[in-house]
């Protein structure tokens, strides 16, 4: 199992958990936390409903700083700055906040645990590669640690 964890629920980060919570890789893939300053009671709310999605069909609730969704508990952080968050056990960080995009923020959550980082957005020369699906994709490699889509 590859372990996930998204930086920034916004539009983008709560459109990549849909698509993986609902999607045919959740036996590969799993989401197992969410840092988002908003309080955890709004994470919720944003994750059951949304406007272009509609209602989430499975169970989604919290118990006590996790997120439940079909009984799987996701950690919930609320954290602006990447170097207060814990990322223990996270193969790859989706850094969708959008704002960051440089290799000194993705280093900070490498050194909170996490073993890559994913930006959602063009990202700042310096970065391992800048991936372009059927452009440059064949380019990357598992020695790339920061990598932009």
């Amino acid at each position: 199992m590859y372990r996930l964890a998204i930086n920034g629920y916004g539009r983008i980060g709560r459109s990549v958990w849909r698509a993986l919570a609902e999607g045919a890789h959740r036996d590969r893939l799993q989401i197992v936390a969410i840092n988002e300053p908003a309080d955890s009671e709004t994470i919720c709310h944003l994750t059951r409903y949304d406007s272009t999605h509609g209602r989430f069909r499975g169970d989604i609730g919290l118990q006590g700083d996790k997120l439940l969704v079909n009984g799987q508990a996701l950690a919930l952080s609320h954290h602006e700055q990447g170097e207060h968050i814990q990322w223990p056990d996270v193969d790859l960080v989706l850094e969708c906040s959008g704002a960051f995009s440089d290799r000194k923020t993705a280093e900070k959550h490498l050194g909170c645990g996490a073993k890559r980082v994913l930006f959602s957005q063009p990202a700042e020369p310096g970065i391992d590669l800048t991936v372009v699906y059927g452009v440059n994709h064949d380019q990357l490699q598992p020695a790339h640690r920061i990598v932009s889509c």
